[in-house]
């Protein structure tokens, strides 16, 4: 699979989904740490990647947006430490890959992962 990690989310995430095989980029590692929300959701749509974050306004975006893609994961988890990160990222894979492709938000806390099918506005 393919990710754009966005930057509340550890470069040491994206490291570990290398090591796991996936393609996976941080928005620092590439000097776009300053790159407006809208334009990170353009960024991974055009460049076929799940975009991981910390930030509540990407589901507002990609709502309003009315756009099938790109898939949005949030982490809204107490403990951000990367190998908890990664970890709750390793189960959704394993459950939600094919949502993941076909266009979704999910949001994921310690006791709960909610899915949301794009286009938002269509349910």
């Amino acid at each position: 699979m393919r990710f754009l990690a966005d930057m509340g989310i550890s470069p040491k995430v994206v490291d570990l989904l290398r090591a796991h095989g996936h393609d996976a980029l941080h928005l620092y590692d590439q000097g776009l740490g300053q790159l407006p929300d809208a334009d990170v959701l353009d960024k991974a749509r055009q460049e076929g990647r799940i975009l991981l974050t910390h930030d509540l306004d990407f589901a507002d975006l990609v709502a309003l947006g009315q756009s099938g893609s790109p898939s949005v994961v949030i982490f809204r988890l107490r403990d951000m430490r990367p190998c908890n990160v990664y970890r709750h990222l390793q189960a959704i894979i394993a459950r939600h890959a094919e949502a993941l492709t076909m266009g979704t938000v999910i949001s994921v806390t310690e006791g709960r992962v909610r899915v949301r099918s794009l286009p938002i506005g269509d349910r």
